[in-house]
């Protein structure tokens, strides 16, 4: 996805289009962070970003007006890289534009886009879904990057008999065969919503946390993938951070020497700045572990 930005004649407002429709018609300006927050998924994402003092809504373009007072002062050059990944955090994630009233679905695809999302959704439903589950795990969809062809699913492997990754194939496979213009299928970690609130855990909204992040998408969990299990990050504080081996990780008998001799040593590599990492793992709660020991 590539996003243009248009510098306006106010010094403190910039225009941001992402070469796709914002809203059917039409805008909305957004003065006040929690009507927008109320009103408009993406607007809270933006609202989100420190300096952001106002956010407009248009057919093709999302504007942003910064705060300059000598108090709150914020400058470009800080802000852009924060809208850019805002905007495109909301258009990966399927979520409409605006909620409420008749606006409910004004959503960020496309119609044709629309028809391929609702295909992928009803073979997802229809098909894949009921299998897994009775096999023990869960699967939902979550989104759908029509330029780039990625699908993001939501998936809970814990209870499966078999390895993850030999069904994450076959997940992929039929997505793509049913649906040519599927290019790739990636796999998330299904929580609660109660998991995904990050307030309390100011650790995840950092820089080194977004690091370890693309650490553990790129090149750890691709290489535990084969075991069926996954690491996610919980939380940083004090130079330390906190991961969650699930799936095969969770109750294997060699989890410590993956986390130690593996995991830690490419985090601490890739962010100097960590110290320590430590496994916040229920071990014990684990049913489907891929080495169990002796």
């Amino acid at each position: 996805m590539f996003i243009q930005t248009l510098p306006l004649d106010d010094d403190n407002r910039m225009q941001f289009l992402p070469g796709r429709q914002v809203l059917v018609s039409g805008s909305v300006r957004f003065d006040n962070a929690q009507e927008g927050r109320e009103r408009s998924p993406l607007a809270a994402r933006l609202f989100d970003i420190p300096g952001v003092k106002e956010v407009e809504l248009g057919e093709d373009h999302v504007t942003i007006t910064k705060t300059d007072d000598e108090t709150h002062k914020a400058l470009w050059i800080q802000l852009k890289p924060m809208v850019l990944a805002a905007v495109m955090d909301h258009y990966m994630s399927g979520l409409p534009v605006l909620v409420g009233g008749d606006v409910e679905t004004t959503a960020s695809y496309s119609e044709e886009d629309q028809k391929i999302v609702d295909g992928i959704v009803e073979l997802v439903d229809d098909r894949i879904r009921p299998q897994l589950q009775d096999d023990g795990g869960e699967v939902l969809f979550k989104s759908f990057d029509p330029t780039n062809g990625t699908v993001i699913l939501e998936m809970d492997s814990s209870g499966l008999s078999t390895p993850a990754f030999g069904t994450q194939i076959k997940i992929e496979n039929t997505l793509k065969h049913f649906v040519p213009e599927i290019s790739r299928v990636k796999f998330e970690r299904m929580v609660d919503i109660t998991e995904t609130a990050d307030e309390g855990r100011p650790g995840l909204q950092t820089e080194e946390a977004n690091q370890i992040r693309v650490l553990l998408e790129t090149r750890i969990n691709p290489a535990i993938a084969a075991h069926g299990g996954y690491i996610s990050l919980i939380d940083i504080q004090d130079q330390t951070a906190f991961v969650e081996m699930a799936g095969g990780c969770q109750g294997c008998g060699m989890a410590d020497a993956t986390l130690k001799q593996g995991v830690e040593v490419e985090i601490k590599r890739a962010v100097p700045v960590i110290e320590r990492v430590l496994d916040v793992t229920d071990h014990a709660g684990g049913s489907n572990p891929y080495y169990a020991g002796y």
